[in-house]
């Protein structure tokens, strides 16, 4: 039985070079739909969406984008109108990319851009940033060169 799961091998090493490659690609093609608002539908069209990534399915068959409104306004308005017009991007996202097979599209909110404020609020306290940059120079002087 041991020797069976050993055949997916790939499970739990991290996602393929094809589904890093295809879902760049789809990250790419997908945000060049929405900025030429390809798609006729006014609510999506009010939002800038920004893509911040696209994860591939080990099949390739679901791609599941990461996205954020611009200044992080009417989210959830934004992903129903992207989930509304799924079919359709899909659809233009395979006339975009040559995969024999145009994957599912699925839209997540990036919730990484919340932390990057967070991160960023913290950085600006001026305590830490000395700190940080104490730390930094402390570094500069162990470090070997690796």
């Amino acid at each position: 039985m041991g020797r069976m799961a050993q055949k997916h091998h790939n499970q739990g090493s991290g996602p393929s070079q094809r589904q890093l490659r295809v879902g760049e690609l789809i990250r790419r093609t997908l945000s060049d739909v929405l900025i030429r608002a390809d798609v006729h539908d006014p609510d999506l069209n009010r939002h800038v969406i920004t893509v911040s990534e696209v994860r591939a399915s080990p099949d390739l068959k679901v791609a599941t984008a990461y996205v954020m409104p611009l200044g992080g306004h009417d989210v959830e308005e934004a992903l129903k109108a992207l989930r509304r017009n799924a079919p359709e991007l899909r659809h233009l996202v395979a006339k975009g990319m040559t995969l024999k097979y145009a994957p599912q599209l699925r839209f997540q909110l990036d919730e990484t851009f919340d932390r990057m404020d967070d991160t960023r609020r913290i950085f600006a306290d001026e305590r830490v940033r000395r700190d940080v940059e104490a730390h930094d120079s402390d570094d500069d002087e162990t470090d070997d060169g690796n």
